[in-house]
């Protein structure tokens, strides 16, 4: 009777890091930017019918990189999770670092106990409201493959070539941009990625906008036509 194949510990966890990490790298980049009026979600996808970023409930929004049925499932456990805490509480109470902790428990605990990890990095985004006393600032909370998270202020980058768009980002980011100004910024870094392909045009980026000033729920989805006037020279 022949020994059971051992594997450490250490080992299986480093080789399930390296499986997601690959996994996510091939995905292309999302960035996240505060601008004047609220905050930015930007990426890269030239599909009409599957979407990276989504709406979560009235002043949160998601992006998601990696496997799509996979963050597209967490986006909707999201919602569901959203909704039931704003029926049970209210809906002030929904708010986007609660959120962020359950997605890194969950997604902890898939990376820890199942032998696939997630292939998945995720945003959950949340825009201050000024009539909501404890609720003035933006949030930014990114959660990776296991489980870890981290808040960000001003920007935030995941998936792709995250070192280089940082940098990017960190030399050229500014506080209180106008709408247009954060595109174009987050367009120049997107295309940094983009190793030498053709610049992006608007047919090929999803774009949408939590706006701190927009009555009632804050999510809306930049056209084609929009982003195609703000990008033109």
């Amino acid at each position: 009777m022949s020994l059971p194949f051992y594997v450490s510990p250490e080992q299986l966890m480093q080789d399930k890091a390296e499986y997601a990490r690959k996994g996510i790298a091939r995905g292309k980049s999302i960035v996240t930017l505060e601008y004047a009026g609220g905050v930015l979600l930007l990426a890269e996808n030239p599909s009409t019918s599957l979407s990276k970023i989504g709406e979560i409930y009235d002043r949160l929004a998601f992006a998601g990189v990696g496997k799509f049925s996979e963050f597209d499932q967490l986006r909707k456990i999201g919602v569901r999770y959203a909704d039931v805490k704003g029926y049970s509480y209210s809906r002030e109470d929904v708010r986007a670092k609660s959120l962020a902790n359950a997605y890194s428990q969950a997604i902890g605990e898939v990376f820890t106990r199942e032998m696939k990890p997630l292939e998945v990095e995720i945003v959950v985004a949340e825009v201050g409201d000024d009539r909501l006393a404890g609720h003035e600032n933006n949030a930014i909370y990114r959660v990776s493959y296991d489980g870890s998270i981290s808040d960000h202020q001003g920007y935030c980058v995941i998936g792709g070539t995250v070192e280089s768009l940082q940098a990017y980002l960190q030399a050229n980011y500014r506080s209180s941009l106008p709408l247009g100004d954060a595109i174009k910024l987050g367009v120049a870094a997107l295309e940094r990625a983009s190793n030498g392909e053709p610049k992006l045009g608007a047919q090929n980026l999803e774009a949408c906008v939590l706006e701190r000033q927009r009555p009632g729920r804050k999510f809306r989805r930049l056209s084609a036509d929009e982003l195609r006037g703000i990008l033109s020279p």
